[in-house]
């Protein structure tokens, strides 16, 4: 359903992304809004990027699920960092969720970039997800 690759016309990915991703015409697309490390309580999942993140991509899990998508439908991710102090542990937090969710390597595109401040300072991470969902 989605395909996606990097050709070899262009340098290899420098990280886990590749360069394109495209859906059939037929595909609905479930645009994801940006998500912050919160728990279900609203409170963050910890003062630091590396929990915050893990927990963006819980939620960016839960959210595929109840509108009948999956992480393997993904497209296109936009990560946000708050400062270039917080990359590594950006990182950190989202390389678990992708381990388990693209175990072959067969990553969506994905920009990053790194921001002054978010919508509050102890928001560190956000994400924003664009996903197929799959005809039942």
């Amino acid at each position: 359903m989605i395909r996606r690759w990097s050709p070899a016309e262009v340098g290899p990915p420098v990280g886990q992304y590749s360069h394109l991703a495209s859906v059939p015409a037929s595909a609905e697309l479930l645009f994801v809004s940006g998500q912050i490390g919160a728990l279900p309580d609203g409170t963050l999942a910890g003062p630091d990027a590396a929990a915050q993140t893990a927990q963006i991509y819980a939620n960016i899990g839960a959210l595929l699920a109840a509108a009948g998508s999956g992480p393997a439908h993904l497209v296109r991710l936009f990560t946000m960092v708050a400062g270039r102090e917080h990359l590594a542990d950006s990182r950190r937090g989202r390389d678990a969720a992708f381990a388990d969710w693209f175990p072959d390597g067969d990553f969506p595109a994905h920009s990053l970039i790194v921001v002054d401040a978010l919508a509050a300072p102890e928001i560190l991470v956000e994400v924003e997800a664009v996903a197929v969902v799959p005809a039942p």
